[in-house]
């Protein structure tokens, strides 16, 4: 019998609780000093899918220049429009909690949550969400993309671990369960 594979959320945010700026900029967050990749390297190597809302791809897409960074993972992007899959990339519009379930129950690594607030939310929503690795930047923005929306269900968490990188620190908590 194979062993479930953990849904993570690996993101940024700031001291504040947001992860970008209304206008969708990450300016804040690369004026910290970090240390080497702040472990996504590591945390990389962890993951051999990910799935992502259409306004984070859209991201994505935009600050690679329309070079796609996850070529080397299974990439879902959930949307509720029709879209034509890419080499790298099936968009999916299905039931979340089936659709992840099935995907956790196949052989593999674990499953990268990249964003954004919108996916997250209705992950949480339909307790899919295994582990947070959030990165906290010590940074105060007051307003933008909140990490975590308002009316979210109660979640127990448990401190699996913390790491420094320089001025960041990362938090690693897994859900109750």
């Amino acid at each position: 019998m194979n062993q479930r594979r953990n849904l993570v959320l690996f993101i940024a945010s700031s001291l504040d609780g947001y992860i970008a700026t209304k206008d969708e900029s990450l300016e804040w967050l690369f004026k910290v000093e970090g240390e080497g990749d702040n472990g996504f390297s590591e945390f990389y190597e962890t993951v051999d899918t990910i799935l992502m809302g259409k306004r984070t791809y859209d991201w994505v897409m935009k600050q690679e220049t329309e070079k796609f960074p996850y070529k080397n993972k299974e990439c879902y992007v959930f949307t509720r429009s029709p879209y034509k899959e890419t080499e790298y990339v099936k968009f999916v519009n299905d039931d979340i909690n089936n659709f992840v379930n099935k995907l956790k129950n196949k052989d593999g690594k674990n499953i990268w949550v990249v964003g954004g607030g919108e996916l997250l939310n209705s992950f949480i929503q339909e307790d899919l969400v295994d582990e947070f690795i959030i990165t906290i930047a010590p940074t105060i923005i007051g307003n933008g993309i909140p990490l975590f929306k308002e009316g979210n269900q109660e979640l127990e968490l448990s401190l699996k671990g913390t790491k420094r990188f320089n001025q960041f620190i990362e938090l690693h908590y897994e859900i109750k369960k």
